[in-house]
């Protein structure tokens, strides 16, 4: 006798149908749209003529403030530049600090390139590494920025913002306010060379300073130096470890937060040098 045929609205028989008949094409239509996916992001991180330009700056930016920065007597050319990436680490304090419940006193920069933020109440664990993380975090911003003009121009203004911050905790501290001022004008005036193109490289300059500082001082003040007072150093004190191990811990975080801000800038801003110069005169334009 020949078997019985299984029926069609049979549960297993209904369940192989929709396999082959429904699932597969939705199948299908996920492997495209993967397949659709990877081809864009591949897209995305293909690095263009004027993005090879932008990562010879960053490496060129990079040698030079390794040189600058230890090198007796010319070091000092990069001293306006370190007080004002100190004015960001302070700014990483003080905003953490105000994200957790305390009150910032005030802030001062020291011309031995120091710095020193007082602070009321606050999460100690989270406003020591505040500084150093915090502007590691600034610099890969300011360096995802600086892959295009527009961006720069916008960072510049975020920039500015937290420069008035500082400025207000720093209102008693003479140093404070002429770096403030100066990195101000600073900015203010690449905004009128060739249409902010220039606001692009000293935004740049700055981001890859502020990423790197956290790695370069930590390396100052506990293997060099071994300074007692470092943030690293409160943080072992109160929370356990080495400060050695902590300040290794934030200057590798810091290097991925650049790295981030370098692979996003490539992802996000494909234009040529030609578009950019075309899109900065449309959006917010100046002249000089």
């Amino acid at each position: 006798m020949a078997p019985t045929p299984l029926p069609r609205t049979g549960t297993q028989y209904t369940g192989r149908w929709l396999l082959a008949g429904r699932a597969a094409p939705h199948i299908a239509r996920m492997s495209a749209t993967t397949t659709s996916a990877v081809l864009l992001s591949r897209r995305d991180l293909t690095v263009n003529d004027a993005q090879k330009v932008t990562l010879g700056i960053i490496a060129a930016y990079i040698v030079a403030i390794a040189i600058l920065w230890n090198v007796p007597y010319i070091r000092w050319v990069l001293w306006p530049f370190k007080m004002l990436v100190i004015a960001f680490h302070e700014f990483g304090h003080a905003f953490a600090c105000l994200l957790t419940g305390g009150r910032v006193e005030s802030i001062s920069l020291d011309p031995r390139e120091g710095g020193v933020t007082h602070m009321r109440g606050g999460k100690s664990g989270l406003t020591l590494p505040a500084g150093y993380l915090g502007s590691s975090l600034i610099g890969a911003l300011l360096t995802f920025a600086g892959f295009n003009i527009n961006a720069s121009k916008i960072a510049s203004i975020a920039v500015g913002v937290c420069f008035l911050l500082t400025l207000y905790w720093g209102r008693k501290d003479w140093l404070t306010i002429i770096t403030i001022l100066l990195a101000v004008g600073l900015l203010v005036g690449c905004w009128f060379i060739a249409h902010a193109e220039a606001l692009r490289f000293v935004v740049l300059f700055i981001g890859v300073m502020s990423s790197l500082y956290s790695v370069w001082d930590i390396c100052d003040d506990l293997i060099l130096r071994k300074v007692n007072s470092s943030d690293s150093y409160v943080f072992a004190q109160r929370y356990g470890g080495s400060s050695q191990c902590w300040g290794v811990i934030w200057s590798i975080i810091s290097l991925g937060f650049m790295a981030c801000g370098i692979i996003a800038g490539i992802a996000a801003f494909p234009q040529s040098a030609a578009q950019q110069r075309n899109d900065s005169q449309n959006f917010i334009p100046t002249k000089f």
